[in-house]
């Protein structure tokens, strides 16, 4: 920041303190120096989002806020992206997801029959997390793997050729245990 140039002020967080790392959460911290090495660069708005995930678990209001803050960005702007891409939540998640492949070769090879199987077998929708916070069911426009189809992804594991019961199976062995 050059001498002549007035410091922006943090805006307040939910809780009344300010968005940041005011609250001693070093993660804060580690996400502050991933956005230095890139040199606080708008177009480094992705890797910081991914960052900021995998330190946090998901992306809520406050994070965001922090983020635009630092990288000088308007809110809309870390909001659009951060709900744009399937990767990135903004809610917690469960213990265990299951991401279900939504894509045209999914969807014509059984993947709402999967999506419908475990929606009623979990008593949630898609895009929620049971009550007990172990089982998250997310869908996705396409991951890509269409010649696999039905595809769903198990806790970051791609699983090939996926039916209902086959789906219901895995899905059961996690809320067991």
């Amino acid at each position: 920041m050059s001498s002549n140039s007035t410091p922006v002020e943090t805006p307040p967080a939910k809780n009344g303190t300010q968005a940041g790392h005011a609250s001693g959460d070093k993660r804060f911290k580690i996400l502050e120096v991933h956005m230095k090495k890139h040199q606080f660069r708008h177009d480094a708005l992705i890797e910081v989002l991914h960052k900021a995930q995998e330190l946090f678990g998901y992306l809520e209001d406050d994070l965001l806020l922090f983020i635009s803050h630092k990288l000088k960005l308007p809110p809309s702007r870390v909001y659009g992206v951060a709900t744009f891409y399937h990767f990135f939540t903004l809610k917690p998640q469960g213990q265990h997801t299951c991401v279900v492949c939504m894509g045209t070769a999914c969807y014509v090879k059984g993947a709402d029959q999967v999506v419908e199987a475990v929606q009623n077998e979990l008593k949630i929708k898609a895009g929620e997390t049971t009550a007990d916070n172990k089982v998250s069911l997310l869908t996705a426009r396409c991951i890509g793997a269409c010649g696999i189809a039905p595809a769903v992804v198990y806790d970051g594991t791609v699983t090939p050729r996926q039916t209902p019961a086959s789906t219901l199976e895995k899905i059961n062995q996690w809320v067991k245990s």
